[in-house]
């Protein structure tokens, strides 16, 4: 059975820190708010929702439990519909709505939302622990670092200089500004409400349109002292790739991706339900692929899933006419872009995440 995509919305990114403009909405209220969208934008009766996927990257205090399962219970779904949270870090969301789309494309569902929730600024990243960073054990024989650091390590092993990905950072935002300024997210990004339903937020609210190579260029590396300064991660970096005479630490905050708080859900359908709505799919899902990458240097991963995915589908890069990444730090897709043969023209066209969060 084919999975389409019927639907797909998000809430504008609130900066992730006590004065962003979502601070006060709680993960459940983002979540929730995403499901009733769905459900008044479609017109679909909910007891036909078989599922509700939901990424979360840190699933504890308010957006501890099953925050998937709370989310339609107080979004007034039918009590039938189900609901599961899923941790698979960055990829949380994605993962959400590839479980969605294989639920469909099994016959398990006939509709199931995949999508994603969270709040940076009020449940903190890393707050819930874990065993690869806390676990000494794990840590020394994963060789762990910071994910910044790791980028640093991407960006020191494959010859990516700090003005490389500055510029690709300030192209992040030229191109986040355009979108946002042609309307391109006008199907797509439902205002936030307050619990009065006044509208607090309708607009992506970490962009920095105005970013130059020089305001850039004032801005301190985000890992210097991670690496260089106790517990000194660089010196674990160097053990695993002892190629590196050092670490160029050319990551900060104006070329990294933006701590934000949001949420989203995207519809996914067999084809009946979407004529039973008459609904016109968006988009076909084709093929869904995972894959584990070297633990330091994670975010290599895209690379190898990609061409993974590509021939489990029977595709080429030829086929692909628009690619997206995410942007967790511009050394990352400088890095991808590189190793796919991409051209900068034809990924991430909309800006990407050291914009928009």
């Amino acid at each position: 059975m084919e999975a389409y995509i019927y639907d797909a919305v998000r809430t504008p990114r609130g900066r992730g820190k006590s004065d962003g403009s979502l601070h006060e909405i709680t993960p459940i209220q983002l979540a929730t708010q995403m499901l009733q969208a769905v459900r008044d934008r479609t017109g679909i009766d909910t007891t036909d929702v078989d599922d509700v996927i939901l990424g979360c990257v840190t699933p504890v205090g308010e957006q501890g439990a099953d925050i998937a399962r709370a989310a339609v219970l107080n979004a007034d779904y039918a009590i039938t519909t189900a609901g599961v949270q899923v941790n698979r870090f960055c990829a949380s969301g994605l993962e959400a709505v590839n479980i969605a789309a294989a639920k469909v494309m099994t016959g398990e569902a006939e509709f199931a939302i995949g999508g994603g929730v969270e709040s940076m600024s009020r449940v903190p990243m890393a707050s819930d622990g874990g065993a690869l960073a806390m676990d000494p054990a794990v840590a020394f024989k994963t060789y762990f670092a910071p994910q910044g650091i790791g980028a640093d390590v991407i960006a020191t092993k494959f010859g990516i200089s700090r003005d490389d990905a500055d510029a690709y950072a300030i192209e992040s935002q030229r191109r986040a500004k355009m979108a946002w300024d042609e309307g391109r997210f006008k199907r797509s990004v439902v205002p936030v409400k307050d619990v009065m339903g006044a509208i607090v937020l309708t607009h992506d609210e970490h962009m920095r349109p105005d970013a130059t190579m020089q305001s850039l260029g004032a801005l301190k590396p985000a890992f210097l002292s991670l690496g260089e300064e106790l517990p000194g991660f660089d010196t674990v970096a160097l053990l695993k790739y002892p190629e590196l005479e050092r670490v160029n630490h050319v990551h900060h905050a104006g070329n990294s991706s933006g701590i934000v708080d949001g949420a989203s859900a995207v519809l996914v359908g067999s084809k009946a339900m979407g004529e039973k709505y008459g609904l016109t799919p968006r988009a076909r899902i084709r093929a869904m692929a995972s894959i584990g990458s070297e633990p330091m240097i994670m975010l290599t991963g895209p690379e190898y899933v990609a061409d993974k995915l590509l021939r489990r589908a029977g595709m080429t890069k030829a086929d692909i006419d628009l690619w997206e990444l995410n942007e967790a730090f511009a050394g990352v897709v400088l890095r991808y872009m590189a190793a796919m043969g991409l051209d900068h023209a034809d990924i991430n066209v909309n800006g990407g995440a050291i914009a928009m969060g």
